[in-house]
């Protein structure tokens, strides 16, 4: 374990994976040492090192000043900035930018945070065994009266899992692509779906699990058989599988950012997949979602809740067929 600058260095004989609990406990790289391969995309640009001003972003503009990719938790918001319940929420929710306690070991971090939003203690532990990342979080509410949150993960991958051609494979049998964010490189058709991985694009059916740049696309993957999304390049020199709680995160966003945005500060220079197990459909924040009746989470007083969310980081043989109880991928030629 090492530390420094803020950052938290955790290591298994095969992951190195650094975290940085001053801004939102955000996993900022995890590296396979074995196959010399990072997983975690990054921003063109680098983030402001001076702390957000506010731990509730008025806007994505702002919030992306202080993102780099990575993977940041997403509570008691995410997407748009709201006021819900007599409360102000930035967007992508106080998780996300807020400073986090941090206990450091050698193979393991603890986070706490008592939100100032929401009456609400969370503690997480991300732990590393092999090519294991375990992520358990608990959530603990403080307050007296019932409150609606979101609750979920952004993975953003990238970096050499992106870096050749690849394939999405997912445990989901639906879904429904977002029905507002259209931009120009978005072949999908917004507010249509269809069953993995075939949905309707603007020119006929489109296949998500090979997405080609440039592409601009948010979508949610959905009815899942098993909570899990696997992304593996296709010569077969890494992958990474994620699999999580679906009774807890029933839904996945899917966003893909393959140099298709050309407004800074992405400059058509992205190239990234976020892959983002949460408790809400749409994706537009806490008010929009209650507004058009999607599943927020609900936290009674005294609710003690616990999620658990792992990924896979390994050298695949061939397509990616699902994940085991205990997080490892099963590939197609396993055991041959």
């Amino acid at each position: 374990m090492t530390q420094g600058r803020s950052r938290a260095v955790i290591e298994s004989e095969a992951l190195r994976v650094t975290i940085d609990p001053a801004v939102g406990g955000t996993i900022a790289a995890i590296e396979h040492k074995g196959l010399g391969a990072s997983i975690l995309g990054r921003t063109p640009w680098a983030r402001e090192v001076a702390p957000a001003s506010s731990l509730a972003a008025p806007d994505e503009r702002t919030w992306l000043k202080h993102y780099e990719g990575g993977w940041p938790l997403l509570f008691p918001n995410g997407g748009d900035a709201c006021l819900f319940e007599g409360g102000f929420h930035g967007f992508h929710g106080e998780a996300s930018l807020a400073p986090w306690r941090a206990a450091v070991a050698a193979t393991a971090v603890g986070l706490t945070r008592q939100f100032a939003a929401v009456p609400v203690e969370m503690q997480r532990e991300l732990a590393v065994d092999g090519e294991l990342l375990t992520i358990r979080e608990t959530v603990r509410m403080r307050g007296s009266r019932p409150i609606r949150v979101m609750w979920g993960h952004h993975p953003t991958f990238g970096s050499d899992l992106l870096a050749g051609p690849f394939e999405i494979e997912a445990g989901a049998r639906h879904v429904a692509i977002d029905d507002r964010y259209d931009p120009e490189a978005n072949p999908l058709k917004p507010g249509a779906g269809g069953h993995w991985p075939l949905v309707t694009g603007k020119k006929g059916l489109f296949d998500l699990s090979r997405p080609e740049r440039p592409m601009a696309a948010f979508a949610c993957l959905q009815d899942f058989d098993d909570a899990w999304v696997s992304i593996r390049r296709l010569d077969d020199s890494v992958a990474a599988a994620l699999s999580w709680d679906g009774d807890i995160f029933p839904y996945a966003w899917l966003w893909v950012e393959l140099a298709g945005t050309p407004e800074p500060p992405w400059c058509g220079k992205a190239r990234l997949i976020g892959v983002e197990p949460n408790t809400t459909w749409p994706a537009n924040g806490l008010a929009d979602a209650a507004r058009r009746g999607g599943r927020l989470l609900t936290l009674q007083p005294g609710a003690e809740m616990t999620a658990t969310v792992r990924l896979h980081v390994f050298k695949p043989r061939g397509a990616i067929r699902g994940v085991d109880a205990k997080g490892h991928a099963v590939s197609e030629f396993a055991g041959r």
